[in-house]
């Protein structure tokens, strides 16, 4: 029986994984890797290690969760290292949680490596900073991605009222119900939004709106994208650095 590696692995570029992340993918006999981590990564592990795809994407998951954890499980009985690799933080929004206690439940030994979230991460190549003195000094991240099982949202819209920066991670494909919503509650339709498709790789792009217009400007980026709304998306215009020298 061997033990399982909860692993971030970071937003998307490759040097942003960190090096405890790299040295277990350099000992695991198998690693279980999602969508969004950066399949370069793979390229580190040692000969003949095995690989196991189980990644989501809007509409279309290779495997449900239930049977994600059981994958992990199975390969725990039979591997001594076992990586679980995870774009992004495996409790940012990355399930990592239920997989941990799937794994507590059958006594098989598991441990965290945190990644770099892409809620800080991708606004900072994009040159957002999710603070900034004298603009905010809070900042909320949001799923934009609800659980299909809910009769009604958790997101308590009426406590984004302030002048908090929000950051929705998973909401592209609701991009107009969110900013409809924050409007609701009394935003002003002219409020800053930026959306950031592919974050921290070569593809990134982001695109600057309003909170009337952005759903119209953003439609074609494709996923995954990062919507950031906020008074400090005014200040892109003077730290943006990596799309420049793209």
């Amino acid at each position: 029986m061997g033990k399982v590696y909860l692993t971030g692995a970071g937003p998307g570029d490759i040097d942003l994984l960190t090096i405890k992340a790299l040295r277990v993918v350099k000992e695991a006999d198998v690693i279980i890797y999602d969508r969004l981590a950066n399949p370069d990564i793979l390229k580190e592990a040692k000969d003949g290690c095995e690989f196991v795809y189980v990644g989501k994407e809007d509409k279309h998951h290779s495997l449900p969760q239930e049977e994600i954890n059981e994958v992990i499980y199975q390969s725990a009985l039979k591997h001594k290292t076992v990586v679980r690799l995870k774009g992004g933080d495996p409790f940012v929004f990355g399930r990592g949680g239920e997989e941990g206690i799937y794994l507590y439940e059958r006594d098989i030994k598991f441990e965290f490596i945190p990644g770099i979230t892409s809620a800080i991460a991708v606004p900072e190549y994009a040159g957002i900073p999710v603070t900034h003195r004298g603009v905010t000094v809070s900042f909320r991240v949001v799923t934009g991605h609800e659980s299909k099982n809910k009769d009604h949202s958790q997101i308590p819209w009426e406590n984004y009222k302030s002048d908090d920066t929000i950051i929705f991670l998973m909401g592209l494909h609701r991009l107009k119900i969110i900013s409809k919503k924050l409007m609701e509650i009394g935003k002003p339709k002219d409020y800053p939004v930026a959306v950031i498709s592919r974050g921290t790789t070569k593809y990134e792009k982001t695109v600057i709106g309003t909170l009337e217009t952005i759903w119209e400007l953003a439609k074609d980026l494709p996923t995954p994208a990062l919507i950031v709304v906020g008074e400090v998306v005014k200040l892109r215009e003077q730290l943006t650095w990596f799309e420049d020298k793209q």
